[in-house]
């Protein structure tokens, strides 16, 4: 299984690009990817999708330190609310972790699926459903979001940006303010649930010798030695490409992925009934 070392490489290189290029997570091309490799590898089938999703929250826990060191630097990070998100944040990661590794496989794909033709649905629509009628910035509601924020990250291997964005802007946050929020949030959320997958895949008989608990070693790796560098060649790009046509081509082939992951999980479904 070392020698997809370089295909690692090259798609760190892929996602960091995509990252930079679209602020996306890098979960939402990450978890696609493995799950289609770990499966060409011969993994066991009920455990691709958990080792995916640990291995993404487990590049993230990198990767967010540039970003949140980047925003920092700008003085573009409220701390006060990172501290309000975090508790919850860290309760749920643990818990969405938990529930990820009890989660049958097929529930598994089914949501995640979901998941990547919501963020279609939502590239396709630029963002428009962040207008209209905003929350107030109240600590109340601040608290309990990042328990849900959390939980539903750690089961998809996301950063959370998806959520915590959305939910930041609706309180009245400027979108910088908001996308560096969510940046440093990305981090306990990472943190949280990569040590949770760790345990909890710990000693696994499912799990080949190249890996930590579900974290797929190779895998983390590769992709966190060229993701890292290649985040900053997609933010330059984003400032010379056709962003929007190439957000909407982008989206299309989230929403292939998401279908093929729906057809899969329809055809398991009727095979097991």
């Amino acid at each position: 299984m070392l020698t997809s070392l370089p295909l690692y490489l090259a798609f760190g290189c892929l996602a960091g690009v995509l990252s930079g290029l679209f602020g996306i997570g890098g979960g939402v091309v990450i978890v696609p990817f493995l799950v289609w490799q770990l499966g060409l590898q011969g993994f066991n089938p009920d455990l691709v999708m958990v080792v995916a999703v640990a291995t993404s929250l487990a590049t993230i826990v990198v990767t967010s330190l540039s970003a949140v060191y980047a925003h920092h630097r700008r003085g573009a990070v409220d701390w006060r609310v990172v501290g309000r998100l975090s508790p919850g944040i860290l309760l749920g990661s643990v818990l969405g972790s938990i529930v990820a590794h009890h989660l049958p496989v097929l529930w598994f794909k089914l949501i995640f699926a979901l998941f990547l033709l919501a963020v279609a649905l939502r590239m396709l629509a630029g963002g428009k459903g962040d207008a209209g009628v905003h929350w107030r910035r109240t600590g109340w509601l601040l608290s309990p979001a990042g328990l849900g924020i959390g939980a539903v990250s750690a089961i998809l291997g996301i950063g959370g940006g998806t959520l915590s964005v959305p939910l930041l802007v609706k309180c009245r946050y400027v979108m910088r303010e908001a996308v560096a929020i969510s940046s440093a949030c990305g981090f306990p959320i990472a943190v949280a649930g990569t040590a949770t997958y760790l345990v909890l895949g710990w000693n696994h008989p499912g799990l080949p010798p190249e890996t930590w608990g579900y974290i797929h070693l190779p895998a983390l790796a590769g992709i966190i030695l060229t993701s890292v560098g290649f985040a900053p060649v997609g933010a330059k790009l984003a400032h010379t490409l056709p962003t929007p046509k190439l957000k909407r081509l982008f989206s299309l082939v989230l929403f292939l992925i998401g279908g093929k992951m729906l057809w899969q999980v329809a055809r398991d479904f009727l095979m097991k009934g």
